[in-house]
């Protein structure tokens, strides 16, 4: 069910050409910040996985992978949700030492993801992962990743700012970090995404941590895989979208689980049999690195520089009938 809007009086600030030409420039000069802040190579990356290995992203558990099968080799594979597990083994595969990390250019398909201004069937994202220290497993080392990331974000908006002088975005670089746990304290009687877009509106750059596991309440503020993100040492990167009056999430990121991480997670989230598949053996026995990684949005921080309303102004993609209409209605072109 789609739930795009248009908020009244909303123009473009680039037209279609210029924004194609701006795509290019924020994603070129992001990906070169991005290495330099946190220590990243390059590196190629899989459209579609062995569905037996566990190298998918499960997601919520509940999101239906595209699958196929292999003519050649009898077996189906999968096209991936993100690449957060895949990354942690080629981190170990490739040789990468403690200090290091690889990032991808990561397409995925959620064919079941509802439809809205920031959600599309289609997600690109740098997915990126680096090797870390048992002693870098806390808190501060998180917040100082987090930092890291929010002034790559700051200081490309500058040189967009500088290239394309109608961009007129203003972002924090000052990050405000809350639990999932202060969160629902605060605001006790909002839904977790109206919890979300109050915390953006008050502070402008937010960092919500702890996500995955049950709260006082006793819900999750947001569903989390049970085999990737440690849920103690995890967060989602939130600036505030004033054209659209609410918060967009431009990352979800985390220390990894390491051995009791992914023993107790599995076991919180009913499925304990994971621990035989390919990836978490090799996780359990020691054999994966401890690491930290996560995705940030292409199209979404596109879209939050350029001030666009709807994502598919900034990605190719397949629109239900609803959003077509309203974007039409309301001059928005799709691409």
């Amino acid at each position: 069910m789609s739930n795009s809007f248009i908020p009244a009086g909303y123009k473009t600030k680039l037209n279609v050409h210029d924004t194609q030409l701006a795509i290019g420039f924020i994603k070129y000069t992001f990906n070169k910040k991005l290495c330099k802040a946190l220590n990243l190579s390059r590196v190629s990356a899989p459209l579609f996985v062995d569905a037996s290995t566990g190298f998918n992203d499960d997601l919520n558990g509940v999101e239906r992978a595209v699958a196929f099968d292999i003519k050649e080799t009898g077996s189906v594979a999968q096209v991936v949700h993100s690449l957060a597990k895949w990354k942690r083994y080629a981190l170990y595969k490739y040789g990468f030492e403690p200090g290091e990390g690889i990032v991808t250019d990561m397409n995925a398909i959620r064919r079941d993801e509802d439809m809205d201004n920031l959600h599309s069937i289609y997600v690109d994202q740098w997915d990126w992962e680096k090797i870390i220290t048992k002693e870098q497993r806390n808190i501060e080392f998180l917040k100082e990743t987090v930092r890291a990331i929010v002034g790559a974000v700051c200081d490309t908006l500058e040189e967009v700012k500088a290239a394309y002088p109608a961009v007129d975005l203003e972002l924090n670089r000052d990050v405000k970090f809350i639990t999932t746990y202060e969160l629902e304290e605060m605001y006790p009687d909002l839904t977790s995404k109206q919890r979300e877009n109050a915390a953006a509106e008050k502070y402008g750059t937010v960092f919500i941590m702890q996500i995955g596991d049950i709260l006082p309440s006793g819900k999750k503020h947001d569903g989390r895989a049970p085999d990737y993100d440690d849920w103690t040492l995890n967060g989602d990167i939130l600036f505030y979208n004033k054209v659209l009056g609410s918060a967009i999430e431009i990352s979800s990121m985390g220390i990894r689980v390491d051995a009791q991480a992914l023993r107790s997670q599995l076991a919180k989230a009913g499925c304990p049999e994971r621990a035989e598949l390919m990836f978490h053996s090799l996780l359990l026995d020691g054999t994966l690195p401890l690491t930290m990684g996560g995705g940030i949005g292409q199209s979404r921080l596109c879209m939050l520089m350029l001030g666009k309303a709807h994502i598919g102004e900034v990605q190719a993609s397949i629109w239900d009938r609803d959003t077509v209409a309203i974007c039409k209605e309301n001059g928005v072109e799709l691409l």
